[in-house]
């Protein structure tokens, strides 16, 4: 027997984004135990999965020091 679908991932954009459709955006989505990140612009393209400590990591990369 098939196993079910997944769920439908809920996407979350920052608020700080705009409504701008040519800024350069991504959404979150929780994939326990991993974060997924997407282009907003592209939301049927790639995702990447993150586990909790890549994702802060890249969180920190970006904000510098």
């Amino acid at each position: 027997m098939p196993s079910p679908a997944p769920p439908a991932l809920l996407w979350r954009k920052s608020s700080r984004s705009g409504s701008d459709p040519t800024s350069n955006c991504v959404e979150l989505a929780a994939i326990q135990p991993a974060i997924a990140v997407r282009d907003s612009k592209h939301p049927d393209g790639p995702a990447l999965r993150l586990s909790p400590t890549a994702f802060r990591s890249l969180l920190q990369a970006l904000q510098g020091p």
